[in-house]
């Protein structure tokens, strides 16, 4: 998701053993400590937008700078976890990536970022894919229902408000041409191109390991102090965090068709929102406390996907 909220080294060509034994212990915050499991060993590449990438997390590094690809994001916690070289693993992720940016070159503020899969080859061992976000907008769609719920403040200082106020909800609703938002739409869209990347990747590297990463959750079940973190109306949460359900759902549907693994984050970090205590959650709200970009996931958040995905791969190892 794009980082304007204002919310996607050289060819790895070593060949490495497929799989290795591998002794891990973790502590608590986002999954089980298992012992002795079997998982690859790389090469390693990982692809997506920037809940993925970790902008302003430091360290940024990487090129392009646009990309604002932190060395402390999931996929460089996991390649830790597995023991990688630095020739086992890539990581091309790159803020504001769609799915058309897994396919062709990105242009950003500061650079360009090749395709995607071009780092994907026959010798790669590991994909991870994180994406979809920008597909549907989910950047502008929050921004509107911010700007939705500035308003929404001053009426409900002249008529008072209700726990099911969702002005935002009521505009994109008032916009859709067949009794829709119109992001039902996007979502299909998104999930059909998502289908075609992991065809692709699937023909580049046939013997690799291949896991959809959804995303984590950005909202609360309940309202919860939203309307202050965030500046959302009551009923909005829930039309937001509605839709992000329903793109991860298609996510997982499009993994599962494609014979890849699909790596539920959102399970883990309920509670852990852009609402919830500062020393608790994964997001940072629209005002971050921590170092990461508004309305994306810290280094907490980071952490506790790298450790879904590990606890995935030992799922299906």
């Amino acid at each position: 998701m794009r980082t304007r909220i204002t919310l996607g080294l050289t060819a790895a060509v070593s060949c490495a053993t497929l799989v290795a034994t591998v002794a891990l212990t973790r502590s608590d915050s986002g999954g089980s400590a298992p012992s002795h499991v079997t998982l690859p060993t790389g090469p390693y590449v990982a692809l997506g937008d920037s809940y993925t990438a970790g902008p302003k997390i430091p360290a940024q590094n990487g090129r392009p700078a646009g990309c604002e690809r932190s060395d402390r994001n999931y996929p460089a916690l996991l390649a830790a976890d597995l023991g990688l070289k630095p020739a086992e693993f890539r990581d091309l992720s790159c803020s504001g990536a769609t799915t058309a940016d897994l396919l062709a070159a990105q242009s950003t503020g500061d650079g360009t970022n090749p395709a995607q899969v071009s780092a994907v080859t026959a010798a790669t061992r590991l994909v991870t894919l994180g994406i979809g976000g920008n597909d549907i907008g989910f950047s502008s769609l929050v921004t509107t229902c911010v700007k939705a719920g500035v308003f929404y403040q001053v009426e409900k200082g002249i008529r008072g408000s209700k726990a099911d106020d969702a002005p935002c909800r009521q505009w994109y609703a008032s916009r859709g041409t067949d009794g829709t938002d119109g992001i039902e739409t996007k979502i299909g869209t998104a999930g059909g191109r998502v289908s075609a990347a992991l065809g692709d990747i699937r023909r580049r590297a046939p013997r690799a390991r291949v896991l959809v990463v959804g995303y984590p959750a950005i909202l609360p079940a309940q309202d919860d102090g939203c309307q202050r973190a965030m500046g959302l109306a009551p009923g909005d949460v829930a039309f937001l965090r509605q839709k992000e359900q329903r793109l991860n759902d298609v996510l997982r549907d499009r993994a599962r068709a494609a014979g890849a693994t699909y790596v539920d984050t959102y399970t883990p970090s309920a509670g852990r929102d852009a609402c919830a205590d500062a020393d608790v959650r994964w997001i940072e709200p629209l005002a971050p406390t921590a170092a990461a970009a508004p309305v994306h996931p810290n280094e907490r958040g980071q952490l506790g996907m790298s450790r879904a995905v590990l606890d995935a791969l030992r799922a299906t190892g």
